[in-house]
């Protein structure tokens, strides 16, 4: 008797452990689920820029590599071409943590990091490889302190290209052919260089370009040829000087309070991949530049391209830009100024 029941607390034991064994198996799924310890996070990602431009597809691939090397643990809800926020009302959301991670370009960004309006200080940066480089190194990471004391972390500078100009009048060939033309403008900065060259600068969307040239509210523009492309200003504008003037950024920014919360892990992960979109999109900014602007002229568009060895006489009647942002950037603008004009 008593044999046997020994063997049935026997059997009863085994049956207790084995069934508690198996109990611990779908935990250990799970964690593997998650990427290999990456702790599952949804960030969400607004932009306005239309889906084919190059930097819209260089976020799309960042998107698409964080995704996939956290086995999906980091979601991504991507908000493109102005789905979800304006470029107004951008960066005070990304600030407020109204959106995690959001993109826009340098120059709105200069009124809450006023150094930030270096990108549009005519004739800074006289090639792409400089440029990389600049902002590859201790110029760009001044900028990134800069952004995270007003509380945004830069993960990634996303080259746009060269700003150029395209007008109905005439032929833009030296400073004084802008005498009073009415241009619509970029920024605080390109419209001191406006109006130092003898136009009168106008302020308004990017979509409201179009219209305005159709209807001679302005008698010209500035931006670049991508945009001028994608915006179809071959049907409406006549003439395109290429002397690019300033070299558009646009900043993939995140909350600094949502990053400071994120593991170190993802962290890691979300920098790597950012940086390896900023090469994949500097790549292009450059071949994209001059594939537009060989467009614009095959669709009827009357193409000057400043010689290089009149730009000087440029960038002096642009003197007053530079005063503009020195007086407004403070001691990190003169800064970086100088370390450019180091290079």
């Amino acid at each position: 008797m008593k044999k046997w029941m020994k063997a049935i607390m026997f059997l009863m034991i085994s049956m207790f452990l084995l069934s508690a064994c198996n109990s611990k198996e779908p935990e250990t799924k799970a964690v593997n689920a998650t990427g290999d310890g990456y702790e599952e996070t949804t960030i969400r990602l607004a932009y306005n820029l239309p889906a084919d431009h190059h930097i819209a597809k260089g976020l799309e691939k960042f998107v698409k590599d964080v995704t996939e090397k956290s086995d999906g643990a980091i979601k991504m809800q991507v908000y493109p071409a102005g789905q979800l926020l304006n470029d107004k009302d951008m960066n005070q959301s990304i600030l407020t943590g109204g959106v995690e991670m959001g993109v826009n370009s340098s120059t709105l960004w200069a009124s809450t990091v006023p150094a930030m309006g270096i990108f549009d200080v005519p004739y800074v940066f006289s090639d792409y490889e400089k440029a990389g480089e600049a902002l590859s190194g201790e110029f760009g990471n001044k900028l990134r302190t800069a952004m995270e004391e007003k509380g945004a972390k830069v993960l990634m500078f996303a080259d746009y290209g060269y700003a150029q100009f395209a007008n109905n009048k005439r032929p833009l060939e030296s400073p004084s052919d802008f005498e009073g033309l009415k241009i619509r403008s970029i920024g605080d900065i390109p419209s001191e260089m406006i109006k130092a060259y003898g136009a009168s600068p106008v302020f308004m969307g990017g979509g409201e370009v179009y219209m305005a040239l159709k209807l001679n509210t302005v008698d010209g523009a500035t931006s670049g040829t991508t945009a001028m492309v994608q915006r179809k200003y071959d049907e409406v504008a006549k003439y395109l000087t290429i002397n690019n003037y300033a070299y558009l950024e646009f900043l993939l920014a995140i909350n600094q309070d949502f990053w400071d919360k994120l593991p170190t892990k993802t962290q890691t992960l979300l920098t790597e991949t950012a940086k390896e979109s900023e090469e994949w999109i500097r790549a292009q900014a450059q071949s994209e530049d001059e594939k537009t602007a060989k467009q614009l002229e095959e669709k009827g568009m009357e193409v000057y391209v400043v010689p290089e060895e009149d730009l000087p006489q440029w960038k002096e009647a642009a003197k007053p830009a530079w005063e503009a942002f020195t007086k407004n950037s403070g001691d990190l603008g003169k800064e970086l100024l100088e370390m450019v004009d180091e290079q």
